[in-house]
């Protein structure tokens, strides 16, 4: 969804969208793929190999993903490819290619050393519509322990690098194509150029699918789903849900209501900043303090995994109560991603659920709401691009990730309002000098954690016996990795300064250098 020079406007149904298909077969970059594609303002969707879904008009072309499993192994994946190969546009990528290979009568065995990173491809024929453009040598991404030996006599050798003499092929009179290398990754410099080829040239997508046509297409779809029927949404003052609440707000108005619950482990002042920024927003927003049942209930609680139980079970209880008093509701709408959909079906089969902190779980059966996800066809990134076309703030639109549980998970041992107040302004001096030094954006997420251990410090002339805080700063893309960031000396040098001085209770700051693995970002 990314400026694209083939960007127009459309008016077709989200039902009527072309659309590249994406099957799985367990490879770690099929995101990224799907990533890639959609940078080019295609849409695409990822499924998992063994559920393939039924092949309509709209479906322009199919890509195998990559495998960590063998095509020489006994149990490996052999979906049926009858009703796509041959009939439409196909590119294997890495295990993808060596699949089509064997199926074509090719052979396929154990690489001599396992090729893994950097190679230089020779396109071998320029002329081939998957390699037009595309500059010989180019450096391509290898990632892969088998190599085609054999291929058919149909299959042409259209690219070849000095290891894998079969590195791309094209199946001749047919509209498909193998690759032994991982376009969609940075490392193959021309992989953009070579997927634009395939989902442009080869499937005939037009790149239409932007913010604004995602917007409007959504918006009509969601006028017709929930007709004049009430939607609740529960607010976080995260993202999604906000991206979420202002899509439903431009398509039902003032039938949606927002529940935002304040659950006392939130950044300093963020109740009301973001109750303000919502209504600002023309969202019908409901505020619910319930600080004191939280702290009632975490009161002489220690272990990380009892807090996070308690405050998610607090929560589905305020919001079942205000949700309540909500005549007529037929609707729960959530801020579910892309992301978790695909997390929630894996290439064995269905997993067990979309990740919780996505749903509000426990909601009694008598309430009979159905689910609607306005953003369950987005990536993290197309979230932002998204609410940045419906000028949403861009301090709400750029806010770093927020732990569900807040600052109950950043206090270590039992969660008190003082250690809350103590926690939140340590904090708040944190993300405020961040922000004036033009950090924040640079930073993934940050925060900072409030220590179960107090050290010996001098303030004046006087010893004093105080808490000690950690600041944590990372740089991530979607969490599941990252990397501490290396802010500046004087900036923590000042900050440290600041909180000692201004937050007190504190007589010790210190600088989180981990990364993850084996770290994780929030420290419970």
């Amino acid at each position: 969804m990314s400026p694209s020079p083939r960007r127009h406007q459309i008016t077709q149904e989200v039902t009527d969208m072309e659309k590249i298909l994406i099957l799985d077969f367990g490879s770690q970059y099929t995101q990224l793929i799907a990533r890639r594609v959609r940078e080019l303002n295609v849409y695409c969707e990822i499924h998992p190999f063994n559920k393939i879904p039924a092949l309509d008009a709209d479906i322009k072309g199919v890509i195998l993903s990559g495998s960590p499993a063998s095509v020489r192994d006994v149990d490996a994946p052999m979906p049926d490819l009858s009703q796509i190969k041959g009939k439409m546009p196909l590119l294997g990528v890495c295990y993808g290619a060596q699949l089509l290979a064997v199926l074509g009568g090719g052979e396929v065995e154990s690489a001599p050393s396992r090729e893994y990173g950097r190679a230089m491809l020779t396109v071998v024929a320029p002329e081939d519509p998957l390699m037009i453009n595309i500059p010989s040598p180019t450096q391509v991404w290898m990632s892969h322990g088998d190599t085609i030996t054999s291929l058919p006599e149909s299959y042409k050798i259209i690219g070849s690098t000095e290891n894998v003499k079969a590195a791309a092929y094209h199946i001749k009179n047919e509209k498909t194509w193998g690759i032994q290398f991982h376009p969609e990754v940075y490392h193959s410099v021309a992989g953009k150029d070579l997927l634009a080829n395939f989902v442009y040239g080869i499937c005939g997508c037009s790149g239409t699918w932007s913010p604004d046509s995602f917007i409007e297409t959504t918006v009509k779809e969601l006028k017709e789903k929930i007709g004049n029927d009430r939607v609740i949404l529960g607010l976080s003052g995260g993202v999604d849900s906000s991206v979420a609440a202002m899509l439903l707000n431009k398509a039902i108005g003032n039938q949606l209501t927002c529940i935002f619950v304040n659950n006392g482990l939130l950044r300093k002042n963020e109740f009301n900043d973001v109750l303000d920024s919502y209504k600002g927003m023309g969202l019908n927003v409901i505020g619910v303090d319930a600080s004191e049942k939280f702290y009632n209930d975490l009161k002489g609680v220690t272990d990380p995994e009892q807090k996070r139980k308690i405050i998610g079970r607090d929560f589905v209880e305020v919001f079942n109560a205000e949700a309540k008093k909500i005549k007529d509701a037929k609707w729960l709408a959530q801020g579910t991603i892309y992301p978790d959909v695909i997390e929630s079906c894996s290439v064995k089969g269905p997993s067990a659920t979309i990740k919780s902190h996505h749903n509000v779980g426990g909601l009694p059966k008598e309430m009979h709401l159905s689910i609607v996800e306005p953003l369950r066809l987005l990536f993290k990134d197309e979230v932002r691009r998204v609410g940045k076309a419906m000028d949403m703030d861009p301090k709400l639109l750029g806010r770093h990730p927020f732990p569900g549980p807040g600052l109950g998970i950043r206090i270590l041992g039992e969660v008190t309002p003082e250690k809350v107040r103590v926690l939140q302004e340590a904090d708040n001096i944190f993300i405020s000098n961040l922000r004036k030094a033009g950090l924040y954006d640079q930073v993934w997420q940050a925060g900072v954690m409030l220590l179960p251990v107090q050290s010996v410090g001098v303030m004046g002339d006087e010893r004093t016996y105080e808490n000690c805080v950690a600041l944590r700063a990372v740089i991530s893309t979607d969490g599941m990795t990252a990397d501490w960031v290396h802010l500046p000396y004087d900036f923590l040098a000042e900050t440290s300064n600041e909180i000692i001085n201004k937050v007190h209770g504190v007589n010790r700051v210190v600088y989180d250098i981990s990364s993850k693995p084996p770290a994780t970002i929030e420290w419970e």
